[in-house]
């Protein structure tokens, strides 16, 4: 076993607490404003504003420091043309057959149904993709680990990443999402994790009226 190599932590820098505290608030009131849309202008984004982001979530950490994401950025109308017409396709059979009652009547009041115009619409989608292992370049296998934890964690930055850069943003999970792999040319072992929709809202979009939870009912100090 190859023993790790360390070297000096740099770039932390110690602050006043009283700094840290107007820091922390200030992005907790940022992050606050953060709503998933579903009503993407075709507005050009520069690309720069999404390679920066996606290099924040690769910033992530992982188990092992396996890093298992992959993530294909998509721009090609063509490429975004297939995807929403194969996401489509599953989520007729999701709402028509697979669903369970439950689950449909918790998504009645978002909305949702199985036209999803803005996969062509909006400027980018990402397909994030988790490596389920890692291939050497002569071929050689090896394991990844807490790939789904890892893959979820980066993702969050991208999110806020995004919307930090002043993005608005949708995750979208059709399932099965195989036709990922097929339509962006990955190997068999990325497993497909999300579409994550990229661009501007339109002038005239709308978001659901609805509450995050408080403070007090998603922490507990012990």
């Amino acid at each position: 076993m190859t023993k790790a190599r360390f070297v000096p932590l740099e770039g932390y820098h110690a602050l006043p607490v009283d700094e840290m505290e107007r820091r922390a608030t200030a992005f907790a009131d940022e992050v606050a404003r953060r709503r998933t849309i579903r009503q993407f202008s075709p507005r050009p984004v520069p690309r720069r504003l999404v390679e920066e982001c996606v290099r924040a979530a690769g910033t992530a950490p992982s188990g092992a420091n396996r890093q298992p994401w992959h993530f294909v950025v998509v721009e090609d109308p063509d490429a975004k043309r297939q995807i929403r017409e194969a996401a489509e396709r599953e989520e007729r059979e999701f709402y028509t057959t697979r669903a369970p009652p439950e689950w449909l009547e918790a998504l009645e009041p978002l909305g949702t149904d199985e036209q999803k115009p803005f996969l062509e619409t909006a400027p980018f989608l990402i397909a994030i993709f988790g490596e389920r292992y890692g291939v050497t370049p002569d071929g050689h296998q090896f394991q990844h680990y807490y790939v789904t934890e890892s893959v979820g964690i980066a993702t969050g930055i991208l999110i806020t990443a995004l919307h930090h850069a002043g993005l608005a943003t949708l995750t979208h999970t059709p399932s099965p999402m195989k036709f990922l792999n097929e339509i962006l040319g990955r190997p068999a072992h990325e497993r497909p994790f999300l579409i994550l929709v990229v661009g501007y809202p339109t002038s005239d979009a709308m978001v659901p009226d609805i509450q995050r939870k408080p403070l007090e009912e998603i922490v507990t100090f012990r």
